[in-house]
């Protein structure tokens, strides 16, 4: 089977109660460690790759590396998503290139930096939507700007993030706003802006309601009771990495991420997209440290990405598990990007705005 459209996934993930981790790829290693986890839990996979992850990979290879995994696990419904695209182009460009779901991220303008206005986020993501529903492909937008509340300031994700410093308002997604963005967009999925941050430094202390608002997600779904939302800079930044990593020479400072049972409540909200890119960063970082320190004169590179596609896969089977995806994969019904452009040409996957009352 070929690769599937992510509102196939999300979908079913809605339908029994479930989140999917979105883990972000850059080179073969963590691509196996994904789909061995993924394998061994019976788990759908949304692979995800940044701007950044394409030019480093190179367009070719990153394509053909992911294809590699749709061919050696069929069984595995598998979605190929490009992560926060800063303009339709990019997103077109992408789809070219075999991805079935795409981000058009409006939420900051085409420099990726400079936070942009409603209406311009809802024009270039609509524009964005037209295009990949009619081939099929699936559309996630993003409204508000992905940033600490503790501090209004944003972290850069491969070159992606606001610039200078931001209100509360603009760092939290407002319900009113959200039912009107997908109106007008029809976007497959939303992401919102709940207080996480991308990269490793999220929060200073155990985020609480007064940093993290959990609590928003809630307001959003009874808002948008039909509507996928999505969770960015979701890594949980596990104490046992940094541990291992600053024990074979890094330095790290102490930091927190967001915990997996705030994930689990926001699950229960209508999250179903957790992106997850730092944990399995910092679990690569640390396999590597600690081969290298135990072996310094060993220079087989396998020496060293053996045991970072180890960590990496511990990392995603605790999601999958965490997040309830497991033994999902085996009960989804594949389809082709061919049959969601007839859904779309059809009506059949207009997002409904409004909650549907039992007569």
């Amino acid at each position: 089977m070929a690769l599937v459209p992510m509102r196939l996934l999300l979908d079913h993930a809605a339908e029994n109660g479930y989140g999917i981790p979105a883990f972000n790829v850059n080179n073969l290693e963590q691509i196996l460690a994904i789909m061995q986890a993924a394998d061994e839990t019976d788990s759908p996979v949304i692979l995800q790759a940044s701007r950044g992850a394409r030019k480093y990979a190179g367009e070719n290879f990153l394509r053909h590396l992911i294809l590699g995994a749709v061919e050696s696990y069929p069984h595995i419904p598998i979605a190929m998503h490009q992560d926060h695209g800063n303009s339709p182009a990019t997103c077109y460009s992408a789809i070219r290139n075999g991805f079935t779901s795409v981000m058009m991220d409006g939420s900051l303008e085409e420099d990726a930096k400079t936070p942009a206005s409603f209406e311009y986020n809802v024009n270039v993501t609509a524009e964005v939507v037209k295009v990949a529903h009619a081939v099929g492909a699936s559309v996630e937008g993003e409204l508000g700007c992905l940033g600490s509340l503790e501090t209004g300031k944003g972290d850069k994700e491969d070159g992606h993030g606001f610039e200078g410093t931001l209100s509360k308002d603009q760092l939290l997604t407002d319900p009113d706003e959200a039912v009107e963005f997908v109106e007008r967009t029809q976007v497959d999925a939303l992401a919102i802006a709940i207080g996480t941050s991308h990269g490793a430094y999220k929060f200073t202390r155990k985020p609480t309601g007064e940093i993290l608002a959990i609590s928003r997600i809630e307001e959003i779904h009874n808002r948008l009771p039909n509507t996928h939302l999505v969770m960015h800079g979701s890594s949980s930044v596990p104490q046992e990495w940094l541990d291992m990593i600053n024990e074979y020479g890094g330095q790290i400072p102490e930091t927190y991420g967001v915990p997996v049972e705030e994930i689990q409540k926001g699950i229960k909200s209508g999250v179903r997209k957790v992106n997850i890119d730092t944990d399995n960063r910092l679990a690569i970082t640390a396999a590597i440290r600690e081969a290298a320190v135990k072996d310094p004169a060993n220079f087989d590179p396998r020496h060293f990405m053996k045991p970072s596609m180890k960590y990496m896969k511990q990392v995603c089977s605790d999601r999958y598990q965490q997040f309830w995806t497991a033994g999902n994969a085996s009960k989804i019904k594949q389809e082709s990007l061919d049959a969601y452009a007839a859904k779309y040409a059809k009506g059949e996957l207009s997002a409904g705005t409004k909650k549907t009352v039992a007569v």
